[in-house]
């Protein structure tokens, strides 16, 4: 089977086209043809080696991805050949509290190999089925940055008429956006092109702010929500943004910390003791969530938004296109 791989050593010119076996299930296992992934930064790190400077090489990267099962083991019983079904990126995390084996041992894309290869094989256990009214290219969007979008807002605590700062407007972002206007919030948004706020404003947002034009933006998020601050803070910049997060969120408000984007900063931890604010680490999903995720996707016919698809062999500008970061919700691979 054709598969890229980071052979040796990391860096995107790494990339290396390759054959392999094709991969056989065992018992318990599936065999999956792959239809369709997507990106997500990590998998920029993980490649650049910044995410584990540890990994064992050759890594097939990739988290996400959606396939048609075209074999199974002995004894399986979740899967038939025939359904189409996407990975759980941790593989190992079905229900329950993380642990460090389910988040750091078991995730496609690194430590075990990814999605970016024709064929992959999974435990049954760690693939769900996907929504039918959605494509190849938008089911393979769900597994990492949907799932991350979804927990933030459910462990959150999201209520219908809460307001939800939305940074960006990448793939975690959008989904974010869309996931807060289903359950009944209203959603502000930050981008530095107004082309995309545009576009956000069209899929709901109640209002979008420029960041390069309007620096101090968490004085207008305050402006925005007569002077309160909002519910919940969807927080993907990382140091570089928390400060700014955290003086835009209401007192007892929630921040839902999920990404490294901005960079590095100093964060001043006083006010969020002084603002009684719940600042917590998201990292995807259990499959539960997952499943329970995709009932309502299904239920409201929920589309993911796609940038852009490219096609297997053009993995590799897939990839230059997300480091550009020009994108506006996920870039897609098809198979």
């Amino acid at each position: 089977m054709k598969a890229f791989e980071i052979r040796e050593r990391f860096g995107l010119d790494a990339l290396t086209l390759t054959d392999r076996p094709e991969p056989r299930p065992g018992p318990g296992k599936v065999r999956l043809k792959l239809r369709a992934a997507s990106l997500n930064f990590r998998d920029l790190l993980m490649m650049q080696g910044l995410y584990n400077p540890r990994q064992a090489l050759p890594l097939i990267p990739l988290s996400d991805g959606v396939g048609e099962a075209v074999e199974v083991g002995e004894g399986v019983t979740r899967v038939a050949v025939g359904d189409r079904v996407a990975g759980q990126v941790a593989q190992e995390w079905i229900a329950g509290a993380p642990t460090t084996a389910k988040l750091r041992r078991s995730t496609l894309g690194g430590p075990l190999d990814g999605m970016l290869a024709e064929y992959i094989v999974l435990d049954e256990d760690g693939v769900v089925h996907v929504p039918g009214h959605l494509t190849d290219e938008e089911a393979a969007t769900l597994p990492c940055a949907a799932l991350t979008a979804w927990n933030a807002l459910v462990t959150g605590g999201l209520k219908p008429g809460d307001t939800v700062l939305v940074l960006g407007t990448g793939g975690v972002s959008v989904f974010a956006l869309q996931f807060a206007l289903i359950m009944g919030a209203r959603v502000i948004v930050t981008s530095s092109s107004d082309e995309k706020l545009e576009r956000a404003l069209k899929l709901g947002a109640s209002d979008g702010i420029n960041y390069r034009t309007t620096p101090d933006w968490d004085k207008r998020v305050r402006e925005l929500t007569g002077g309160i601050g909002v519910d919940h803070v969807v927080e993907v910049g990382g140091a570089g943004t928390l400060n700014r997060s955290i003086r835009a969120a209401r007192p007892g408000g929630h921040i839902s910390l999920i990404g490294v984007l901005a960079g590095p900063g100093e964060v001043n931890p006083v006010p969020i003791l002084m603002q009684s604010l719940r600042v917590q680490g998201i990292f995807l999903g259990h499959r539960e969530m997952f499943e329970e995720m995709n009932r309502a996707i299904d239920l409201h016919r929920l589309r993911p938004v796609v940038d852009r698809v490219f096609d297997f062999a053009d993995s590799r500008a897939a990839l230059d296109h997300m480091a550009g970061r020009a994108h506006f919700g996920k870039i897609a691979i098809r198979f």
